[in-house]
């Protein structure tokens, strides 16, 4: 696992890693979650196609719905207990 804490050090590190699935909050410094995703899916595969989630305070559908337009596979709100990223990104690896 690797975290980061905006999109140009996200985007140094996946340069040289590739995740099996990709977690990014929406509110960042700088660039936000939405510019970083449509990045990641401009690449080409496998890191293009790599799943990915959103992680957001905004629990409105019509967040979520922003989210996966976006090219976000899925959706986590904020704040999030131990499982719920868990099984976020296992429903989103057996998706990809």
């Amino acid at each position: 696992m690797c975290t980061a804490a905006d999109v140009e050090s996200a985007a140094r590190i996946l340069r040289g890693w590739r995740p099996g699935c990709v977690i990014s909050d929406i509110g960042m410094p700088g660039q936000d979650g939405y510019g970083f995703i449509r990045e990641i899916r401009a690449l080409p595969p496998p890191l293009g196609k790599a799943p990915a989630i959103a992680r957001t305070a905004s629990a409105r559908e019509s967040d979520r719905a922003r989210a996966l337009a976006a090219g976000f596979d899925d959706h986590l709100v904020k704040p999030v207990d131990a499982a719920g990223p868990l099984q976020k990104v296992a429903s989103a690896a057996g998706r990809a």
